[in-house]
């Protein structure tokens, strides 16, 4: 069996533009954010670059069209891995954001974390008692 040689460079033209869209999204985000407008910037290329490929595809330049296409790719690949950037105050990936609500309780020594329904039922009166009585003004 033969391939002829367009088909094969098609065929490997296909596989590096997917393997930037899978590392625009599996690889390391970068240590630090990229200013909103670089990013707008690089989507607006990457939009322009879609409509020379639409003009070159409409002229009957395939060849062309296919690589200002794989060019806009590649950008836009770009422009979202550079998005995922983060700033110092951004928290960490998994970790605690300093919100105790978040953090789970800690286990009794079972491994079954504690939970006094008693005392819950008896705060729970407590503040639907205060909630119903109606408030006295002067």
């Amino acid at each position: 069996m033969v391939v002829p040689l367009t088909d094969v460079w098609k065929l490997g033209f296909a596989v590096v533009l997917g393997a930037a869209v899978v590392a625009s999204a599996c690889a390391r985000a970068p240590r630090q954010s990229v200013a909103p407008a670089d990013l707008q910037r690089l989507v607006v290329c990457a939009l322009v670059l879609y409509a020379v490929g639409i003009a070159a595809a409409l002229t009957h330049h395939a060849g062309l069209a296919a690589l200002v296409y794989g060019a806009g790719i590649s950008v836009a690949a770009l422009a979202a891995w550079l998005s995922r950037g983060r700033d110092q105050e951004d928290p960490p990936d998994g970790g605690d954001d300093g919100d105790p609500g978040d953090a789970p309780p800690p286990p009794e020594p079972d491994g079954v974390p504690h939970f006094d329904w008693a005392q819950f039922e008896r705060q729970f009166r407590a503040y639907e008692r205060d909630r119903s009585r109606p408030s006295r003004s002067r």
